[in-house]
């Protein structure tokens, strides 16, 4: 059965193999920033296509010794290459990790298409292009402890570039780890959901997918393995059949965010209308100090800022302890998430956490901080 390589965040690794569980793979394994798992091909498609958490679906072609440069020319070089591309067709070449002798990964991808574009013009007498932008084929080298690990990209760009949001605020967080968060808060949609710093709204987006059983792949314009040789089109058409058959008309409970800046409110709201969830979610313009409960219970879940970007820490410390506030005063009865990247101002929330989860919010360590709101 075909083994594939889930590629996640940092810390999000046992959170993604349960998603893919879920999702019907097998022999899951949580590794480092990953999740080895295997399945048949309409489970690659599937979790392309409905994976929330993970980046990458790699599909695993080999694994070989790879201590040197020959070595790894040696090695690409046994891999028959006409199932998987042939010269009128284009690909590109991603390199991570090191050995002692290949530690820079431009020379070590260079390696790889050498010894690719070598084969082609020995059995074909032509050669693939190398198009970095749009290839028809991802190749993805991984070296580590003397062994090379070679894999197909599968999703093409991340899978946290769902298609939906095209407007952006300052700092967005990831769909990817929006969707994270939401399951680490055990958030359910009969529950209400609201963000009072929404920003450009991917935390009420993401919740209303859910809630909706919307695909998060359904917005794509493609994935690599469209242009693979063995595309089933057949197949991956029934995929999306299902996924729009099982959509849902209505979201159970109340799903929306508000901002003090007019104009980031607008970008939520042209996100929301671009994935037609406009008629689904609520976006209000209101300072912090006004944000009132939209519901008798429910989950809120914000992203302040970590004083790397916005104003001093005095300022901000005061921006903290007025959230404390807020959350404490007026949203009695629902929990609250705050995923915080600055332990000295959490501090001014005021409010004892019942949990505290490590997040990477991409390089940043974070913590996903639980509060009851009794």
């Amino acid at each position: 059965m075909p083994e594939y390589f889930a590629t996640v965040a940092r810390g999000l690794e046992t959170l993604a193999a349960a998603e893919l569980q879920r999702l019907g793979a097998e022999q899951v394994t949580p590794d480092f920033c990953g999740v080895g798992f295997q399945g048949d091909r309409r489970l690659l498609y599937r979790t392309n296509l409905w994976a929330r958490i993970p980046s990458h679906i790699l599909q695993v072609v080999t694994r070989f010794p790879c201590a040197n440069a020959e070595q790894l020319y040696q090695g690409i070089q046994t891999v028959d290459w006409s199932e998987y591309l042939r010269p009128n067709r284009t690909f590109a070449v991603n390199a991570t990790g090191k050995t002692p002798a290949l530690n820079h990964s431009h020379f070590t991808a260079l390696q790889v298409k050498n010894a690719i574009v070598d084969g082609q013009q020995d059995r074909f007498g032509e050669r693939s292009s190398i198009d970095i932008t749009e290839p028809d084929l991802r190749i993805n080298i991984h070296l580590h402890d003397d062994h090379c690990t070679l894999t197909l990209d599968s999703s093409g760009t991340s899978l946290h570039r769902r298609g939906y949001r095209p407007a952006m605020g300052k700092a967005p967080l990831k769909e990817t780890l929006a969707a994270a968060l939401i399951h680490l808060s055990a958030w359910t949609p009969d529950l209400a959901f609201f963000d009072p710093l929404c920003g450009s709204g991917t935390l009420p987006l993401e919740a209303a997918l859910i809630g909706l059983n919307i695909a998060p792949g359904s917005f794509r314009d493609r994935f690599g393995f469209e242009t693979w040789l063995d595309f089933d089109l057949d197949l991956w058409n029934q995929l999306l059949e299902e996924s729009e058959a099982g959509e849902r008309d209505s979201l159970q409970a109340f799903i929306g965010g508000s901002d003090r800046d007019p104009d980031i409110v607008e970008q939520a709201r042209a996100n929301a209308h671009f994935s037609s969830l406009d008629s689904h979610l609520s976006f209000a313009c209101r300072e912090l100090a006004d944000v009132e409960a939209p519901a008798d219970r429910g989950v809120v879940i914000c992203n302040p800022p970590y004083g790397t970007r916005m104003g001093d820490r005095q300022e901000l410390g005061q921006f903290y302890k007025l959230l404390g506030d807020v959350l404490k005063q007026r949203f009695k009865g629902w929990k609250a998430y705050v995923l915080s990247g600055n332990k000295e101002l959490a501090m001014f929330i005021g409010l004892k956490s019942s949990k505290r989860m490590p997040v990477n919010n991409g390089s940043l360590a974070c913590q996903l901080l639980e509060y009851e709101l009794y």
